[in-house]
């Protein structure tokens, strides 16, 4: 058996070597390093694939989603709604802004923010909502567009786990998460779903306006050679950055499918076990409810994340790591109790599922190179150990 990988991307790498190879190439003897043309060109790839007006390539996914807070003119003491159990990025860009970050519980079976508990948290100063798709499913839109429309906010969809998800509306419209909201953010990072060889993001948005004002954002403020019309900062998606993605995009589709596909074999491997809650399927899939389905795109399973019930979870950490089968925890502390963030406004009573999802999750090896092989070790691996 091959050496299992929580993200195998020497694997991927091998089966697009060729292509990669050749685009780092040329633009190494183009020499265009910043803003290249192979920039523009996956900038308009991408905005083909997800079927948005706009996409501004920049330095990575936390700038990415900074970026796009500037762009929409927010303000010092302007409260941002997230969710609380999802990776500190999300809230460390509303803190750097000197906004006022609202951090309110989740949905236990999408592990996404509750729509119920964002209708609770709003107050007069409240100006954005930021959705998470966390591990790689949307949030619920529908209900989230309809509390925004309804107060006059700002929504800001965190897309770097989520990239290629479709989100179903309840009218029977489609789109891809990250062109739903006001404006969206990416990340590029490796281990992503469509990842780069160093760090990146992007923003998204239908909105010329905005989108304009984003451009001059990552550029210094510029739109002319040292005139400088908006307060900027420095984030650009390198030209070699851009080639490898550009290699990837065209595969995107096939990487998720093989991550369904996966996230299909672990599933069939775990049914009856009740100490194990395998990934839901909530509101937003066409087919049918509560699993990975062959014919539609609602979860790319950027992690394949169980529920660990009536056994302990950091035991079977270790177990896993002793069978050289690595893991994740995601997330161990929740954002209200991190240091960086604690405020006193928040009362660990509204976080119940917060509170219980960091003590029973645990995410296995996902990515698009697992095998039936490393699958079966690595499922009955875990079997064993939750049912002894």
């Amino acid at each position: 058996m091959k050496k299992i990988h929580m993200v195998d991307l020497k694997g991927q790498y091998q089966a697009i070597k060729e292509r990669v190879d050749s685009a780092i190439s040329e633009v190494i003897n183009s020499t265009a390093f910043i803003n290249g043309p192979e920039v523009r060109s996956f900038q308009e790839e991408l905005e083909a694939y997800l079927g948005v007006k706009h996409v501004i390539p920049c330095g990575n996914g936390t700038d990415a989603l900074q970026i796009a807070m500037m762009g929409l003119g927010l303000r010092p003491g302007d409260e941002v709604i997230t969710a609380d159990f999802t990776f500190a990025a999300t809230v460390e860009v509303i803190a750097l802004l000197q906004l006022t970050p609202v951090l309110v519980d989740v949905e236990k079976d999408s592990f996404n923010i509750d729509p119920a508990a964002i209708r609770k948290a709003i107050t007069p100063r409240t100006k954005a909502i930021v959705p998470v798709h966390l591990f790689g499913q949307a949030a619920n839109m529908d209900e989230i567009l309809a509390i925004a429309k309804e107060h006059n906010l700002y929504v800001i969809e965190d897309n770097a786990q989520g990239i290629g998800a479709d989100y179903t509306f309840a009218d029977g419209r489609v789109a891809k998460t990250g062109t739903i909201g006001d404006v969206a953010s990416t990340s590029f990072f490796p281990s992503k779903n469509l990842g780069c060889y160093g760090d990146g993001g992007a923003i998204f948005t239908n909105n010329d306006a905005l989108a304009h004002t984003i451009r001059g954002i990552v550029n210094h403020g510029m739109y002319q050679r040292y005139h400088h019309d908006v307060i900027g900062v420095n984030s650009r998606l390198d030209s070699i950055q851009a080639s490898v993605l550009r290699a990837k995009l065209p595969n995107l589709n096939a990487y998720n499918n093989a991550r369904r596909a996966a996230a299909r074999k672990y599933n069939k491997a775990f049914e009856g076990i009740e100490t194990i809650i395998t990934p839901k399927i909530t509101k937003n899939c066409t087919a049918t409810t509560n699993t990975v389905c062959d014919n539609c795109n609602c979860h790319v399973f950027h992690q394949y994340t169980l529920r660990i019930i009536g056994v302990n979870r950091d035991a079977l950490v270790k177990h896993l790591q002793a069978h050289d089968i690595p893991c994740g925890v995601y997330y161990p502390i929740p954002l209200h109790r991190q240091k960086a963030y604690a405020d006193a406004r928040y009362n660990e009573a509204d976080f119940p599922v917060t509170n219980q999802l960091i003590q029973e999750v645990i995410s296995l090896p996902m990515h698009t190179e697992l095998d039936n092989e490393q699958i079966d070790y690595i499922t009955q691996t875990v079997i064993d150990f939750v049912t002894q």
